[in-house]
């Protein structure tokens, strides 16, 4: 196949952009945070979720509290072993084995962080989830997704009747002391500032003693759409954007998925492209120790052009 058949499309190939430049790759820098998606499956649909969970959806299924302590074994035994373990899904409270999973991690000495809706399937287990963040203190911390500050925004994207169930959690894990951050959108056609201001707002009105103000308190993900026409990046581009190929998500994170049909877990370059292929890096963290090529939109999107970790530092 000459070059110009490699290049007719944007994302086609691995080592060059569709103007034949050299595409951008990561090197793998040592694993800092290690995701487990627990599953697709939800209690909500919401509109423009890049994973399609949905209560119906479950293209990845449940991984298991024992396939989920083989790789916590895995990792411990690594020259650089990772300081935080990420729980991401789908909701990860509707996994049964969550809390399980959970305890293992902290158990092992790993910090956790934990992406929810904060809604029925979290509350459900408040007790365990109490009891574990009162044995492991300072070493759980769970982040809320409330996608605007406004209940017309996040049910939009949410659904009607889950800003309430949202807020409610929100409340509970502020009053009891878990280590808490939360996650918007960018969405809404505002800059920075006002979204900051926005949330200080909401978070005065209900009492919360939350920081809007910065970053890691409130993170707000930038939109991520596979039918949006996107620059490829270039090796070139990291000298143009000024911006280290250690800073992109791939160079120190990877997440194990369980995919339907397969019978064991495998490992994926990120949190953000368990579908594919080209980013199935193996069944065991020693064979996704690799250099990453940026060959999707979302790589572009969300974390060269848009800044984005999903990681809690």
């Amino acid at each position: 196949m000459d070059l110009d058949q490699l290049t007719t499309a944007k994302f086609s190939n691995p080592v060059v952009t569709a103007d034949g430049s050299a595409r951008a790759h990561v090197a793998f820098t040592g694993l800092d945070t290690l995701w487990f998606n627990t599953g697709t499956l939800c209690n909500l649909a919401c509109r423009n979720c890049y994973i399609e969970s949905s209560p119906r959806n479950d293209a990845l299924v449940y991984l298991t509290r024992a396939e989920v302590r083989a790789f916590l074994d895995e990792a411990a035994g690594l020259a650089h072993p990772p300081a935080e373990i990420g729980f991401t899904g789908g909701e990860p409270f509707m996994n049964p084995d969550m809390i399980g999973m959970m305890a293992d991690a902290l158990e092992a000495g790993f910090r956790v962080l934990i992406l929810t809706n904060a809604m029925k399937p979290m509350q459900h287990v408040k007790p365990a989830l109490a009891t574990l963040n009162a044995e492991h203190p300072g070493k759980l911390s769970l982040r809320v997704s409330l996608d605007g500050y406004r209940q017309r925004d996040h049910e939009d994207l949410r659904g009607p009747r889950s800003w309430a169930p949202t807020l409610d959690g929100l409340t509970w894990l502020v009053a009891e002391g878990f280590d808490i951050s939360v996650a918007g959108r960018t969405i809404w056609g505002e800059d920075e500032a006002t979204t900051r201001a926005g949330f200080a707002a909401l978070y005065a009105e209900l009492g919360l003693a939350l920081d809007a103000a910065h970053p890691t308190r409130l993170v707000l993900f930038p939109e991520m759409d596979e039918a949006h026409d996107v620059p490829e990046i270039t090796e070139q581009c990291w000298t143009i954007l000024d911006k280290s190929p250690a800073s992109v998500m791939c160079a120190n994170s990877r997440m194990v998925v369980k995919a339907r049909g397969r019978a064991v877990p495998h490992v994926v370059s990120c949190t953000l492209l368990p579908y594919a292929d080209d980013f199935d890096m193996g069944t065991t963290l020693a064979e996704a120790s690799k250099p990453v090529a940026l060959n999707h939109r979302f790589c572009a999107q969300f974390c060269v052009l848009g800044g984005a970790s999903c990681s809690a530092a």
